[in-house]
């Protein structure tokens, strides 16, 4: 059974196992400055439990344990003031978790109320001890530079759940997502890098349960360092995620987690307790004046990252996943909250500090969603120059410019060449504007172009939930054009097409990196949803049934004609050594021709090798071309040439090359 080998250490946090004397023995550790006494409590498989008293050194509670074998169960309880050692508290380093609590009625709902004193050990989530040995043989890390960089963010499930060339054993997992199926696809569309929705554990929000929905999105986490299980195709979730990112980097692809840790699962001070609330509240949660908590994220509740326990367990996290489980970057959901520290925001953080001396963190991705709710929440362009940083501003202007005909070429033209009045400073590079049209919050690519109005009553929120301003245009009829007859169909088809076409290309040849999200490369729709967090199903999955092809081999052309344009993959700002900007006749625009929002239309010459031709308008523009010979190279468009004169007979985006 299980003995107490000694005292144990206090210097890492979670549970380690190691070998001392020939006995097997297990370090546990947990921070808590708030408790009087804490118990580790270890459970067997008949799952009876054992109750063990942890020694305090300062506020680190630890001990060492021989007989713990993987597959144990185990969690805590702590005495003190402000605890409740009825409720056994989850370890925040624990690595796989036992089960998800049920939170669909009030009733299930109280027995993680610290108000309540039924002991609820058998309904809690519980660490379990597991194996993490994996053979990574030589496994390539293929460290792309940033410059070369083409993100394509998705969901694990979702990617997969209704392709029919995958095993439907394996469709929405992990191993599934790792097919050679799915790999061969994204070498031949050309992405460089995938951008997962969240796969650490989490659990679906009580409303949610209450209403029979889930949590598809995933952004709601209790356990940071532990692999997603409903994502995995086995009974061992880490070692098919490893085995993911291993396949991933045999193809050359990087994989990038989106992490969440500006709250928890835990929510309002009043909602169920699992993990650091029945720890120590004060240390882990941001309050008020008043005692309550701040709640900048819109989840209840506002993780404190400025404290020393805080940052250890971000850094701790962090490393566990780029030594462990070899991931290339991450992306930070909301990720102001990084740099609160009174809570107010603060580029110099200490926590941002910690991240650049981190040696396993040097050479890996880290990219920035610069925005919370909070006061001066708003950061775009405000992050250390190691972060990329989502530009919104690049989604609006570009949205505005192509859907909503704004004829503001001068803010085109500002985010094409990579937003230098929001990232040029402090040793910023036009990397650090991640560019992107759509993401996995808001309207898809082809929704965009058929919407006007967003569509989530099926969220149960009577639509109010999601993102008014959209910039989105339907193109004369609202969502499906499967009423029109035939002619009027094939318009209104042929005008969204031209209208993906535009802002696509303007996404994957502006300065910067872009990021695509998934199925936009084909038509994938999620029926004017902008907001389909709680959507497990076909609202969400890719359609792949429906797939465009023109629109894949536009989108596959243009990264491939991306990789070979020197000036976006040099990571230089634009100069006039570089860029020449010409009006609709080839001449340098004016500020005239930069004023003028008639003309909605202009010319862009790179490296006096590359021709852009640029029309945001509904109707035919005639360009007269600078001197050269220039042929077509992408773009959906009719386009004669003469001479000096190209006709670009509807809205789109073309183009040519010299060579």
């Amino acid at each position: 059974m299980f003995t107490i080998y000694n005292n144990g250490t206090p210097t890492s946090f979670g549970s380690m196992q190691a070998v001392e004397n020939d006995v097997q023995i297990t370090n546990f550790a947990l921070f808590s400055a708030a408790a009087t006494g804490v118990e580790l409590c270890l459970f067997d498989e008949q799952n009876q439990e054992t109750r063990l008293p942890m020694v305090r050194t300062n506020n680190t509670w630890h001990l060492a344990v021989a007989g713990v074998q993987v597959g144990t169960q185990y969690g805590f309880r702590i005495h003190g003031e402000f605890a409740n050692p009825q409720k056994l508290m989850l370890d925040p380093y624990a690595k796989a978790v036992s089960s998800k609590p049920d939170l669909s009625t009030e009733e299930s709902r109280a027995w993680f109320l610290l108000s309540d004193n039924r002991d609820n050990a058998h309904l809690a989530p519980r660490a379990v001890i597991i194996s993490e040995d994996f053979d990574w043989e030589n496994d390539p890390t293929p460290n792309t530079p940033w410059a070369e960089t083409i993100v394509y963010e998705l969901h694990v499930k979702g990617f997969s759940q209704l392709n029919e060339k995958i095993p439907a054993a394996l469709r929405g997992t992990y191993a599934g997502l790792a097919h050679p199926v799915n790999l061969a696809y994204l070498q031949e569309l050309g992405v460089t890098a995938v951008e997962l929705l969240p796969v650490n554990f989490f659990v679906d929000e009580p409303h949610l349960q209450e209403k029979n929905l889930q949590n598809y999105w995933g952004y709601n986490p209790l356990a940071m360092f532990a692999a997603e299980p409903k994502y995995a195709a086995t009974d061992n979730p880490l070692a098919e995620f490893k085995a993911m990112v291993k396949a991933f980097h045999a193809a050359g692809i990087e994989v990038i987690l989106d992490v969440v840790f500006n709250h928890s699962a835990e929510s309002e001070q009043d909602y169920p307790t699992f993990c650091q609330r029945g720890i120590d509240d004060q240390t882990y949660y941001w309050r008020n004046d008043q005692g309550r908590y701040i709640n900048w994220t819109g989840c209840g509740n506002m993780l404190n990252l400025s404290s020393d326990v805080g940052r250890k367990w971000v850094i701790d996290c962090l490393r566990y996943w780029v030594e462990q489980c070899h991931v290339d970057g991450f992306r930070f959901d909301l990720a102001s909250v990084l740099g609160r520290d009174k809570p107010d925001f603060n580029a110099r953080a200490q926590l941002f500090a910690d991240i650049q001396n981190d040696p396993s963190l040097q050479n890996v991705k880290l990219i920035a969603e610069p925005w919370d709710i909070g006061y001066y929440g708003y950061q775009v362009g405000q992050f250390p120059s190691y972060f990329a940083e989502w530009n919104d501003r690049f989604r609006d202007d570009l949205c505005r410019f192509w859907l909503w005909k704004s004829g503001e070429v001068g803010a085109f033209a500002e985010r094409f060449a990579g937003s230098s009045d929001l990232f040029k400073k402090n040793d910023h590079l036009p990397h650090t504007t991640l560019n992107f049209i759509t993401a996995h919050d808001g309207f898809t690519l082809k929704d965009l172009v058929s919407y006007n109005q967003k569509h989530n009553e099926a969220n149960g929120e009577e639509n109010r939930d999601g993102r008014n301003e959209n910039y989105s245009y339907n193109h004369g009829i609202e969502g499906s054009t499967d009423s029109l007859s035939e002619p009027q169909k094939s318009a209104v088809e042929y005008e969204r097409t031209f209208a993906q076409t535009g802002l696509l290309m303007s996404l994957l040849l502006a300065n910067g990196t872009p990021m695509l999200l998934a199925g936009d490369e084909f038509g994938n729709t999620q029926y004017g949803n902008n907001n389909a967090y709680c959507q497990d199903n076909e609202i969400t999955w890719l359609k792949w049934a429906e797939f465009n092809t023109v629109l894949f081999e536009l989108t596959k052309q243009t990264i491939a004609l991306r990789k070979r344009m020197g000036s976006l993959n040099r990571d230089q700002w634009w100069s006039g050594e570089n860029v020449q900007w010409l009006n609709i006749a080839g001449e340098p625009m004016t500020v005239e021709d930069w004023q003028n929002r008639e003309t909605k239309a202009l010319q862009v010459v790179l490296d006096n090798r590359w021709l852009l031709l640029i029309n945001a308008k509904a109707e035919g523009q005639a360009f007269r071309l600078p001197a050269g010979e220039w042929t077509p190279l992408n773009g959906i468009h009719h386009l004669t040439l003469n001479t000096q004169q190209a006709e670009l007979c509807s809205m789109g985006f073309c183009a040519l090359s010299n060579e």
